[in-house]
């Protein structure tokens, strides 16, 4: 009778543990556990038919019908290619003829966008692999437009290789030189900062090389300690540490001086372009056109309120201003990533309206047509009424069709949309949450990837009227997981603060009662046009459907980010009320949404804590000595605590210089708010942070002792702005977790 009874209790413990689900574990999460299947490396092929992709395990190149998501050929197999093995495949770049390709292999990476890496050329035809080069890794290389020559940088220094001469390679430049010269690359801040990796073309008819040259001679250096550490481990500090030093210039200090050149390949001739660059100014772009004599170089004014397009001829040397776009406050760094350039066209976009619309222009610089809010604005959430473009994806120079996504109406729904040449425009893709579109060349097809808040990303193809073709990728089986493990309730929220509205979302936990008080963790970003709140599986702190934010929810917290005044999705006015005083208004809303979330029956208002990353951790100090004692704690992990410290191009956009702006600099910030500080605090910092410079936790911790302030500390060896590598990541992850069951249950 007794072994009748423990079994059915046995039983009865099973079917409860099958009905209340699985519990997340953290180990799990930071490895990666949760991620969905996706696409990689899709390129869309000239055909106009076809894209091609990466596959079986990084092994293969495919190509893939636009029509059918049917692989229809191996366009390159590292199993069967003649010539030096490749284990595995990292990226690829078509030449314009179609005959070669270039594959990228033992890639390591150096910033946020740049790398070194081996490259091979590949003929399609003969399946022989041949080396770009032998004379070490290189960056950036650059097919010709007749697929005949590779331009590649190495050492700071630009080279040329000629298939048709033996793969015959000479060096275009010599001055190159670390911390001193860099041709063909960005410096640090402008890869940072406009999100480019490379500043070399070629002309159309494949005679010239232009390219942007770097002096960073005298720009100062920052130098960050390295010790030997682990994964990797350096041996060469094993005894004395040593220093990574490299040019970094801070707010108001003295950037790289620009130049354009070029290079005759013929006459080995070099030019200088006659461009009227500010002394201090910068070139986000360069970008080759269909005409021999044109190349199109993108200015902008140190302020980054004036951006110029200037139509260079290589052989002349002038340069002709051919569109000028001047804005309130600052040019949104956007533009730059969805500037689009077709044989006749060039598609910008702008907030000289007040919300970011498309300007089509001829090359000549004459404004053809705009894009601007259109007819059915949607939920109208948070009271937007407009439309405001995020990206562009390309024009149709056929049928004059301009293909973009946009927020219309609601800032957490992302839809892709056509505008027809007459000024209609159709929406490709009704569903509500995040879509995202890559257009085959000819426009006809595309691969639609969309997700929501509950659903992970579905990869689909579709043609231009927005009918569904197939399915690609359906991620039902993460789905699956996800929903057999005990998850909380994600949704969307809208409230008001005395100054505005604010968008949000929430994850309660999965036996949430609105009878029960709980603690809540704050996490948000809250930088310039930045939006952490959007109706997408990859929200929260580390993505993958706010899978952290539901290990939390399972450990007894509400979890809520909010968008404060300052980020992204409604319009140039809420996001640049920010200007010159960064942190003021994104604090006071963080702190008026904790007040909020206090007055909620199911809050514990004694125990709210924030956090954050990066901005997010500025974010968090500047919220936690905003003056109003809402939060118990906060933990902010790599964050700026001075703008004096931080880089030109970043900062000035938003702040200009401290000279121009000192108050702006030494009273909105952490440092100077040490002695407000409210709350148990910890710090998180990566030594080897060549971001945000582990200079701003050293001094705001000074700050802190002076203040007679109680704080705790993490500092990760040889770490860069991103903290991962081995174990450290689950180890940061963990420490941040018993800090808020320390000071909130």
């Amino acid at each position: 009778m007794k072994k009748t009874f423990l079994l059915c209790a046995a039983l009865l413990m099973a079917a409860v543990q099958i009905v209340a689900g699985q519990q997340l574990d953290l180990r799990e999460i930071t490895q990666g556990a949760f991620r969905g299947e996706s696409m990689a490396a899709v390129t869309p092929l000239s055909d106009g038919e076809s894209y091609a992709q990466i596959g079986q395990g990084g092994r293969q190149v495919v190509r893939c019908s636009f029509k059918t998501g049917k692989q229809v050929a191996v366009i390159f197999d590292a199993a069967k290619a003649r010539g030096p093995q490749v284990e595995r495949v990292d990226g690829y770049i078509m030449s314009p003829d179609g005959k070669n390709m270039l594959i990228q292999t033992q890639t390591k990476s150096i910033y946020r966008h740049s790398f070194t890496a081996t490259y091979y050329i590949y003929n399609l035809a003969n399946n022989k692999l041949e080396p770009l080069s032998d004379g070490g890794p290189q960056q950036t290389p650059v097919w010709s437009p007749d697929g005949t020559q590779v331009a590649f940088v190495r050492g700071g220094n630009i080279f040329l290789v000629k298939l048709l001469y033996g793969n015959a390679e000479s060096q275009v430049t010599k001055d190159g030189r670390f911390n001193e010269v860099i041709n063909g690359l960005p410096d640090w801040v402008n890869e940072e900062e406009f999100s480019f990796n490379s500043a070399m073309v070629f002309t159309a008819d494949s005679k010239q090389i232009v390219w942007v040259r770097y002096d960073e001679s005298q720009v100062r250096e920052y130098a960050m300690p390295l010790f030997r550490g682990s994964h990797p481990a350096r041996e060469e500090y094993a005894v004395y540490p040593g220093f990574y030093s490299y040019k970094y210039p801070k707010a108001g200090e003295q950037n790289s001086k620009l130049s354009v050149l070029s290079y005759d390949i013929k006459s080995h001739q070099t030019r200088t372009m006659q461009l009227p660059l500010d002394a201090d100014g910068y070139i986000p772009r360069i970008v080759a056109t269909s005409d021999p004599s044109k190349v199109a170089i993108f200015t902008l004014n140190r302020h980054q309120d004036v951006l110029r397009v200037f139509m260079a001829n290589a052989l002349s040397t002038v340069c002709q201003q051919v569109i000028e776009d001047k804005v309130d406050k600052y040019i949104n760094e956007n533009v730059f990533a969805n500037l689009v350039l077709t044989d006749n066209h060039l598609v910008l976009t702008s907030e000289r309206d007040g919300y970011n619309h498309i300007y089509l222009y001829k090359l000549n610089g004459q404004l053809e047509r705009s894009v601007g809010d259109l007819e059915k604005p949607g939920q109208r959430l948070g009271g937007i009424a407009h439309t405001i473009v995020t990206d562009v994806y390309g024009y149709d120079e056929a049928t004059g069709d301009l293909y973009f996504a946009a927020l219309n109406g609601d800032p957490t729904s992302q839809k892709v949309y056509v505008s027809r040449k007459n000024g209609k425009v159709d929406c490709l893709t009704e569903k509500e949450g995040w879509n995202t579109a890559v257009f085959a060349n000819n426009f006809k097809n595309f691969v639609l990837t969309w997700s929501d808040l509950n659903n992970p990303a579905v990869y689909s193809l579709c043609n231009n009227q927005g009918k569904t073709l197939t399915t690609l990728i359906d991620n039902k089986e993460l789905k699956q997981k996800y929903d057999s493990y005990d998850m909380g309730k994600k949704e969307i929220f809208i409230f008001a603060t005395p100054d505005t509205k604010l968008v949000g979302w929430m994850v309660k936990p999965a036996n949430f009662n609105p009878k029960q008080k709980y603690p809540v963790v704050m996490y948000q970003y809250g930088g310039p046009g930045n939006q952490q709140v959007r109706n997408a599986w990859g929200i929260g702190m580390n993505g993958q459907g706010a899978i952290f934010e539901q290990y939390l929810a399972q450990q007894g917290y509400i979890v809520v980010c909010v968008d404060n005044r300052g980020t992204g999705g409604r319009g140039a006015e809420f996001e640049k009320c920010t200007y010159l005083r960064l942190g003021e208004l994104e604090a006071r809303d963080q702190v008026e949404t904790a007040l909020w979330l206090g007055q909620q029956p199911y809050v514990d208002k004694n125990r709210i804590g924030i956090w954050g990353w990066s901005y997010g951790g500025w974010n968090t100090l500047m919220s936690m000595s905003e003056g109003r004692p809402v939060f118990a704690c906060g933990i902010a992990i790599a964050p700026p605590t001075c703008w004096r410290f931080y880089d030109t191009v970043y900062t000035e956009r938003f702040m200009r210089t401290p000279k121009e702006n000192p108050q702006g600099y030494d009273q909105v910030c952490p440092i100077a708010r040490a002695a407000k500080l409210h709350g148990a605090l910890l710090l998180c910092h990566g030594l080897a942070d060549d971001n945000v410079h582990y200079q701003n936790t050293a001094e705001y911790v000074e700050a802190l002792v002076q203040a007679d302030k109680d704080f705790s500390q993490l500092v990760y060896t040889n770490r860069n702005h991103s903290i991962y590598g081995g174990n450290t990541r689950n180890h940061l992850f963990r420490q941040c977790v018993n800090f808020f069951n320390d000071h909130l249950k």
